[in-house]
């Protein structure tokens, strides 16, 4: 799968999000190491805090259709979402803790994990990793000198 297949899925998965109240759907597909592709959405919540993001939704897939340490890539896109197509010109990133939440998948697997942060509509991609968006980062590794 190319780059811009799995940003097309992002922008599918993010026409299935819940989000009556801020109106921004926000979609996420993943690239195992083995070429198989899962796919998040966001899930808003009357109660706001305990909405979910897309990005944990799909993390959560990949850890039980491939297990964490196996996510190669992300696409993330986002947008509204109210109609047909997802619109919109920003590109959208991952909010702190789903940075966090891939890190860790990041730190199992051993590698950078590649993030594809794309606009709605799908015209603008930025590519970064990991490790550039969340410097001097806090994971599994750290914890290496607990009792």
């Amino acid at each position: 799968m190319n780059d811009q297949q799995l940003v097309a899925a992002a922008r599918a998965a993010a026409l299935k999000a819940y989000a009556p109240y801020s109106g921004f759907s926000v979609g996420c597909a993943i690239l195992s190491t083995d070429g198989e592709i899962v796919t998040g959405a966001n899930l808003e919540n009357a109660c706001y805090r305990l909405g979910l993001c897309a990005e944990q939704s799909a993390l959560t897939t990949a850890q039980h259709a491939f297990g964490l340490g196996k996510v190669a890539k992300i696409a993330v896109a986002g947008g509204d979402g109210s109609g047909d197509e997802l619109v919109g010109a920003q590109s959208v990133t991952p909010c702190g803790g789903c940075r966090q939440a891939i890190l860790e998948a990041a730190h199992i697997g051993g590698r950078d994990i590649e993030i594809l942060a794309a606009s709605g509509d799908g015209k603008t991609v930025e590519r970064m990793t990991i490790e550039a968006i969340l410097p001097h980062n806090f994971g599994p590794k750290n914890l290496e000198d607990s009792a």
